[in-house]
């Protein structure tokens, strides 16, 4: 084959992964995600949470693992496997609502998700890598994010109407179908991997590689830290924001449109972010103000009772602060050698999710008590955590 039939294989890659994410990313329930698990589900909010614990610390345990995986056998057959699996827990969710058949659903999605999560990142960006273009990787990360969002943006509308027509129940079922066309998508993929590994290597020697990397390196550290702790605070607003909905009246039939709007202005940040960036004048500046005002947003949604300035508030949390961690995607990537990358990103992963995993609870408790103190707690927390960053503009490699 030719360098430049070579070449067009990973551009390709690219190509089928924004794909493939699109599919995959049809979360027609999640516009519902709420009223599906209490009112189909028959489970409480505590309930719920429990369930998402036993997601975040069952692919917590799973992450390495599965990295090393995607290390050894490719990452094509990982992501391949990760849909296989999110397919099998989206039929058992749509069996029967019963608590614990929705753990072993939860279970099975946990594992999809580990075995997607250094996989889809290593396959676009050492795809990148093949035909010298890492220099792009922020601008393909941020379209790669942007496939994601839309799908969540499409799906939230769709799945209002199919819970409202033909109840909570078909949001989850209608979900296998464009899954399956995600797994079709999978098998067109070519590995990427610019070293294999040696079959005489053992998987413990994987992971003691993938660790000692992350553990010897401080900027990849700082930049981790920065990224999981801002995160993991603002994700809470998914969980959230469709019982702020239900405080403030708004029919089901609404609900995936709120969705598709805080959906929506993710796509348009993740597209402006080198205008951005100019705007705030510097990278640093911009990371710093994308924490500082969903950390304001958060407080002033505490009391306010105003739908349309709700759904306002609700797309600066979003716009600002569920798209940062792409930033921080390409800014990582430059600290990872290739061989590693993907046990790398699952370490990384596995301790967002660990710390995700830890809030879930607090925040099943806190929001039991009062959801307005849970919004300014959580506020208050982001705003706090911008005096403990220690990132500097030259850690912000494009």
């Amino acid at each position: 084959m030719s360098n430049s039939s070579t070449l067009n294989l990973y551009k390709r890659n690219i190509s089928l992964m924004y794909f493939l994410k699109f599919f995959q990313s049809l979360h027609f329930f999640s516009a519902v995600l709420i009223p599906f698990f209490i009112d189909w589900g028959g489970i409480n909010f505590t309930q719920i949470m429990i369930l998402q614990s036993v997601f975040v610390f069952s692919a917590f345990a799973m992450e390495v693992p599965t990295g090393v995986i995607a290390d050894y056998f490719g990452r094509k057959h990982s992501i391949a496997l990760a849909i296989f699996f999110n397919i099998a827990g989206i039929l058992v969710y749509a069996s029967y609502p019963n608590f614990y058949i929705f753990v072993i659903a939860e279970f099975l999605w946990a594992i999809a998700n580990a075995l997607m999560s250094g996989a889809d990142q290593a396959m676009v960006y050492d795809s990148l890598k093949k035909y010298k273009s890492e220099h792009l990787s922020k601008k393909i990360f941020a379209r790669f994010k942007s496939f994601n969002v839309a799908a969540i943006m499409i799906s939230g509308p769709i799945g209002s109407l199919i819970a409202t027509y033909l109840g909570l129940r078909a949001t989850m079922l209608f979900m296998a179908f464009p899954m399956i066309i995600a797994l079709i998508i999978s098998l067109f993929l070519t590995e990427p991997r610019t070293k294999k590994s040696k079959e005489s290597k053992r998987y413990l020697q994987i992971f003691s590689s993938g660790v000692k990397h992350f553990r010897n390196n401080k900027i990849l550290q700082i930049l981790s830290f920065d990224m999981i702790s801002n995160f993991a605070l603002v994700f809470m607003v998914i969980w959230t924001y469709q019982l702020l909905l239900e405080q403030l009246g708004v029919a089901i039939i609404y609900f995936g449109f709120v969705h598709a709007a805080i959906a929506g202005i993710q796509v348009i940040f993740l597209n402006s972010v080198p205008w951005m960036e100019k705007l705030f004048k510097s990278k640093k500046n911009y990371l710093l103000w994308s924490a500082v005002i969903p950390g304001l947003a958060y407080l002033v949604l505490a009391t306010n009772q105003n739908i349309y300035l709700a759904v306002l508030l609700l797309m600066l949390i979003t716009g600002f602060g569920l798209t940062r961690s792409t930033l921080f995607d390409s800014y990582i990537n430059k600290y990872i050698e290739s061989h590693n990358r993907s046990t790398v990103i699952s370490f990384i992963s596995m301790l967002k999710k660990f710390t995700i995993g830890v809030i879930y609870p607090i925040v099943g408790i806190l929001v039991d008590w009062s959801l307005t103190f849970t919004f300014i707690i959580i506020g208050s927390s982001i705003l706090g955590m911008i005096f403990i960053s220690r990132v500097e503009e030259e850690h912000l490699l494009d």
